[in-house]
């Protein structure tokens, strides 16, 4: 996780006995009190497996619920709720709200929606896929899929049904710029692994490997917090399970 920014307590922030406040310190804490907080969750645990994997299995549920009271009892308050369309994406969004309360108008969003996994996974492997039901088969279905995300990314392959990278990337960064332009207080945001990573890399500058590295490692209804103004986007956490946070929970902690 990356740790919060300690700016608004800098020493420099304070006035001295008899010196008057600094007056670009001054606009250093405007700027800081004027940003906003991009709350990036990735969907509860969906069906990993299942010849549907776009629903949310009752665990997935329990962990987005369990994130919607965290917040709650902390007293956020959003400002926005954008969501990809994906079926998981509005059940995690849904079971969120069970444990927070009544949410702004939600604005459903395609571009932070994920990609086709499978087809992915067609553009480097012919033939049939095994159920991933032991775990040598699940690390093998995922050094597939790194390799066919790194083929997309270069443009070296064009998977069924899906965008291009540079489009795909293109719907993520349009969310930002949206949240950017419209909004200065706290957004929430729920979409999926592949966006969400996508969305860091754009952040950070980060090469494509990096990227899909982001990407395998986010968690279940895992919080990526973003700092923003209307000029930019600044990570403040990635991959944070706050809610989680506790013995009797370990076990909510899911992948995929």
């Amino acid at each position: 996780m990356v740790g919060r920014t300690g700016a608004a307590r800098h020493p420099q922030g304070r006035a001295t006995p008899g010196h008057p406040r600094d007056s670009g310190t001054d606009t250093r804490a405007a700027t800081i009190a004027a940003m906003g907080t991009l709350h990036l969750v990735r969907h509860g645990q969906a069906s990993f497996g299942a010849a549907d994997y776009d629903q949310l299995s009752a665990l997935g549920a329990r962990q987005c619920e369990a994130l919607g009271r965290w917040f709650r009892e902390r007293g956020v308050v959003f400002e926005a709720v954008l969501r990809g369309t994906l079926r998981r994406h509005e059940q995690s969004l849904a079971a969120f709200a069970e444990g927070y309360g009544e949410l702004p108008a939600e604005l459903p969003w395609p571009g932070l929606n994920e990609y086709d996994s499978e087809a992915l996974i067609r553009t480097v492997h012919a033939g049939p896929l095994a159920a991933p039901d032991t775990p040598e088969v699940y690390r093998a279905h995922f050094r597939l899929l790194r390799t066919a995300l790194s083929r997309w990314m270069a443009g070296e392959t064009e998977p069924e049904g899906m965008p291009s990278y540079a489009d795909f990337v293109a719907g993520v960064v349009a969310a930002l710029d949206h949240v950017r332009e419209r909004h200065q207080g706290q957004v929430l945001a729920v979409s999926s692994g592949g966006p969400i990573a996508t969305a860091v890399g754009q952040v950070l500058g980060t090469p494509a490997e990096t990227t899909i590295e982001l990407n395998l490692r986010i968690r279940n209804s895992a919080l990526t917090e973003f700092a923003f103004t209307p000029k930019r986007h600044a990570l403040v956490t990635f991959n944070h399970l706050p809610h989680l946070d506790a013995p009797e929970r370990a076990g909510w902690i899911t992948h995929a």
